[in-house]
């Protein structure tokens, strides 16, 4: 996959910028203009070749992916599983719901396949900075989307060239703690593909294929994830990224033939 740019693997400093005064967002909210706005407001307007980073609750937040408990009705599994997950039975209808595919169910844990491929913990249905406790939040049905929508407005608004990146936070095998990744991608290639390229000793790199929007998440994770909800937004400016028009965020997922974990 050749996308890299000229330059690229050249970077030698990169700023991550927290983009505050961005409000409660409701459904319907126009993220690009409220992005562009604020990030104007504070003195650091948006700049071609930027790569934005939008925090994936304030996306579902935006096109109505927020879920009352008191709306769902548990059906029977759900309710057993509730039992010995010890969830509340509608969050567990909710992932179920969410999940084309139940991986492994183990004490407190229901890791699933969700509707968009992902392979992760309750569906990434979650809880946490929605409404207090009484309604969780979703996926939004189509990240990629989501992410191309938010780049057109911005661009629109601003006429700057960037990327976008919708972020959400994910646990590892293997690894304990939780780390921020990309689930949604706009004008940026998912890979930096390094094979065929020589290390500092001659020996031709083939398997190096860097994860880049997966690694510009986390990055960006250490101002959002900081300050909660508060800053649900940051600029990464400086780095010199793979351009793309077609790569999706789900090119990241491992075909199962693939997969040694699974």
């Amino acid at each position: 996959m050749k996308s890299a740019p000229t330059g690229m693997g050249e970077n030698t400093r990169v700023s991550i910028i927290g983009v505050r005064g961005v409000p409660i967002i409701k459904e319907n909210d126009d993220l690009g203009r409220i992005i562009s706005e604020a990030a104007q407001k504070q003195g650091t307007p948006i700049q071609d070749g930027d790569v934005i980073v939008v925090a994936q609750k304030i996306v579902s937040k935006a096109e109505g992916r927020i879920v009352k408990f008191s709306s769902v009705r548990p059906s029977k599994f759900a309710s057993m599983v509730s039992k010995m997950a010890k969830k509340k039975a509608e969050l567990v209808e909710l992932i179920l719901m969410e999940s084309k595919a139940v991986v492994r169910m183990s004490g407190h844990h229901l890791i699933t396949e969700t509707k968009q491929g992902w392979v992760s913990a309750n569906s990434a249905v979650d809880v946490s900075n929605v409404s207090g406790g009484d309604a969780a939040s979703l996926l939004p049905e189509n990240p990629d989307k989501s992410a191309s929508k938010i780049r057109d407005r911005v661009r629109g608004l601003t006429g700057k060239d960037v990327a976008v990146i919708i972020s959400d936070t994910f646990g590892r095998p293997l690894r304990c703690g939780h780390v921020d990744v990309a689930i949604g991608v706009s004008g940026i290639n998912p890979f930096f593909d390094r094979r065929g390229e020589k290390d500092l000793f001659g020996y031709v790199l083939r398997v190096k294929q860097m994860a880049v929007v997966d690694e510009l998440a986390s990055a960006a994770e250490l101002i959002i994830g900081q300050a909660g909800e508060s800053v649900p937004v940051a600029i990464i400016r400086g780095y010199k990224y793979p351009r793309s028009e077609t790569a999706r965020a789900t090119d990241l997922i491992r075909p199962k033939e693939k997969d040694l974990f699974l």
